[in-house]
Order: C-alpha cells, then sequence, then structure tokens
C-alpha cells in the first residue's frame, strides 16, 4: 500500500489506529457479556482487526498470534478443556513467533498468545477472565511498542471491563451463593 501525506489520503498509520477501534467496540461488548459464548464469538472478530493492525504498524509477531487467535478461538469452542489440541495451538503460537520474530519487543505478543490460549482451554468464569487479564495487560505493552495509540487504549479498556466483569461475577456469585 502506498502512503500518502496527511492532507491526503489515509496513511497506513492512520489506518492502523482506525482498525483497532472497531477491535477496541468488539473486545469491550465481548468482556461486558457474563455469557462465554458472546466473548468468544466477539474476539473472533475482533482479533482479525488487531491482525489487521498489528500488520500496518509491520509488528509481524503479534499480528501473526492475532490471526491465529482467531482460529484457537473457533478452536476452543469446538474442543473445550482438550490438552492436545490446546498443545497444539501453544506449538503453533510459538512457531508463528519463530517464524516473525524481530526481537524482545516481540516477548509481550507471545506471552499474551500463550496465556490467552491456555486460559481459554483450561479454564471457565472467573478464573478465565483473570488469565486473559495477565494476556491483555501483555497486548497493552506489545500495542505501546508497536507504536497503536488506537490499540493501547483497546487493550487498556478490555483490561480494565474485564477486571470489572470479574468483580461483577463474583458479587452476583456471593448474592446468590453461587460459585463464580
Amino acid at each position: 500500500m502506498e502512503e500518502i501525506g496527511l492532507s491526503g489520503v489515509v496513511t497506513r498509520e492512520w489506518l492502523g489506529q482506525g482498525v483497532s477501534l472497531v477491535a477496541l467496540a468488539l473486545c469491550v461488548a465481548g468482556f461486558a457479556s457474563r455469557r462465554d459464548d458472546r466473548l468468544f464469538v466477539l474476539l473472533l472478530f475482533a482479533n482479525v482487526a488487531f491482525a489487521a493492525q498489528f500488520a500496518l504498524f509491520q509488528s509481524w509477531v503479534a499480528a501473526g498470534i492475532s490471526a491465529l487467535i482467531v482460529l484457537r478461538i473457533a478452536l476452543v469452542r469446538r474442543y473445550p478443556g482438550n490438552v492436545a489440541v490446546m498443545v497444539g495451538v501453544l506449538v503453533a503460537t510459538l512457531a508463528v513467533a519463530l517464524l516473525t520474530w524481530s526481537g524482545p519487543r516481540d516477548v509481550p505478543a507471545l506471552l499474551a498468545g500463550l496465556l490467552g490460549s491456555w486460559g481459554m482451554f483450561m479454564l471457565r468464569g472467573v478464573a478465565m477472565r483473570a488469565v486473559l487479564a495477565a494476556a491483555a495487560f501483555c497486548w497493552v505493552i506489545s500495542n505501546l511498542l508497536a507504536g497503536s495509540i488506537g490499540g493501547t487504549l483497546a487493550e487498556t479498556l478490555i483490561l480494565v471491563t474485564n477486571l470489572i466483569t470479574i468483580w461483577r461475577l463474583r458479587r452476583a456469585a456471593r448474592r446468590y451463593g453461587l460459585t463464580p
């Protein structure tokens, strides 16, 4: 894609910021939901947008892992708790990182991909969201390193929304005597 100055057509960086705002809206809606199924579907679409955003910022490990997350979400919905499938996704995540590695700035995206895979396959409810909150923190760092203002804002809001949802689920569990 040819870049044109600010007075002309949108540049690659501006397009990346715009795509990240789409991802933001999808992620916040997902993490605000108390239903895991809705969370997974919205995260699937959000990660398509995040993969595009990272590609536009030429952060290839983050782009590759974000694209792989789309497959991971589809697999985790079909094979929840399946250790063999989870190990396959973890190996694929490591392979994507190895093939696209550019240096230490890629560590947070790799950690986010590994944490998110383990959390989504092996956990549910509050425990899953707590691990996904840790992964979101890694994505905040990855977005900062890529220079994505919109992505950093998106992941920060996702982290905060996720923590609020954890609090809401725990409060509801206490109120109704349920296990969160």
